[in-house]
């Protein structure tokens, strides 16, 4: 599904002080596989997903997603528009923090991605709430953000992301903000997802127990990656 190759990053600091983050990483991803990645903080997990998810830039390698070339030889081979709509319907992405529009609704929160797709509030608002219903969220459709709990809101989120049937979901440190028993709710429903839909999840989590129970666990050390 995803083949990162040879990926690089670094950052330019005040003072021309140079920061290597990513060293030439190699990342396959299989259809419906789930990797989680660990590490410490400011090893470069977040600036991974970054890559991956066409966020931003490496400084070289080749990204080549389902035997589509998409970043090769210093840049990106689709153009700005091209590039947002080959992520706005191949990749789904869920933050720790949400990002959910506090003046949609649950189901409004979710439908955003197929409106912006397709222009076609009515069935995307449908299958919005066909998610949320799979996601034990039937009853909170017309709730807005503040009305939900914080498991709740990461709910809406997963479901936003599956909205227009990504191929991937890069989700970073979705079970932040969670206590334990939600985090393995959560967890557990990412994974069972995974399989069903044959969606490939991409997890950077500081929980090591959670991240041992997805198909590999990866390391990020000193800019690179390493079996856990």
């Amino acid at each position: 599904m995803l083949e990162a190759r040879d990926i690089h990053k670094s950052y330019t600091l005040p003072g021309s002080r140079k920061i290597d983050i990513l060293r030439g990483i190699d990342l396959s991803v299989a259809a419906g596989e789930m990797i989680t990645v660990i590490g410490a903080s400011g090893s470069g997990k977040t600036t991974l997903l970054n890559m991956l998810g066409t966020l931003d830039t490496p400084d070289s390698g080749e990204i080549v997603f389902d035997g589509r070339t998409i970043f090769s030889k210093g840049r990106y081979t689709l153009r700005p528009k091209e590039l947002a709509t080959f992520r706005n319907g191949s990749i789904g992405f869920v933050f720790q923090f949400h990002h959910l529009l506090s003046d949609f609704t649950a189901v409004e929160n979710v439908a955003t991605p197929a409106f912006i797709a397709t222009g076609k509030l009515k069935p995307a608002k449908e299958r919005a709430a066909e998610l949320l219903e799979r996601l034990g969220l039937g009853n909170r459709l017309n709730h807005l953000p503040s009305e939900l709990s914080g498991g709740e809101q990461q709910r809406v989120a997963i479901a936003r992301a599956l909205m227009n049937d990504p191929a991937m979901v890069l989700a970073d440190e979705p079970s932040g903000n969670l206590d334990s028993r939600n985090s393995r709710i959560l967890y557990d429903l990412i994974s069972g997802l995974s399989k069903e839909h044959r969606t490939s999840f991409v997890i950077v989590t500081h929980n090591e127990d959670y991240a041992a129970t997805a198909d590999r666990c990866l390391r990020m050390e000193d800019g690179a990656l390493h079996p856990n």
